[in-house]
């Protein structure tokens, strides 16, 4: 180590590369090669029109999956659409034989939703939103 210096900015392209492989290697190195994962999700149409959607990503051993997106178009809520979109979405990770889900949503959002879906809170991050609202993980065992 002759000259070490720590610069504040940016990774470049290369340097992201270069990080990403780092950690690939490093994962491989402890027995867990890295695995692209897989996207799989829903659409809600009414008509032709998009009202909503649930979509999210496998892990690497497909153990778990996380829920990335669940919405619906305000005009649209209070219907059960939330409900039967996420259960179709279980119904398909149980398919896939992918035993667990996980998301994160804000205090202000759906936790309350997620709860009467079966969910248990796993992660409750106070005031990480400028309106003092918590950021809330949680998950649930589909089988």
């Amino acid at each position: 180590m002759t000259d070490i210096n720590f610069v504040e900015r940016e990774m470049t392209t290369e340097e992201l590369a270069q990080m990403n492989a780092g950690f690939d290697q490093h994962a491989t190195e402890h027995g867990s090669p890295p695995v692209p994962s897989k996207r799989y999700g829903f659409v809600v149409m009414d008509g032709e029109t998009f009202i909503g959607c649930a979509s999210g990503l496998t892990n690497d051993n497909y153990k778990w999956f996380y829920l990335t997106d669940l919405f619906i178009e305000k005009d649209y809520r209070g219907q059960g659409l939330g409900a039967a979109l996420l259960r179709k979405l279980e119904k398909r990770l149980i398919e896939l034989e992918i035993p667990n889900i996980w998301t994160w949503t804000a205090g202000y959002e759906a936790p309350g939703f997620y709860k009467s879906q079966g969910y248990t809170v796993f992660a409750e991050m106070e005031n990480w939103y400028v309106s003092g609202h918590a950021r809330v993980g949680l998950w649930k065992s589909l089988y």
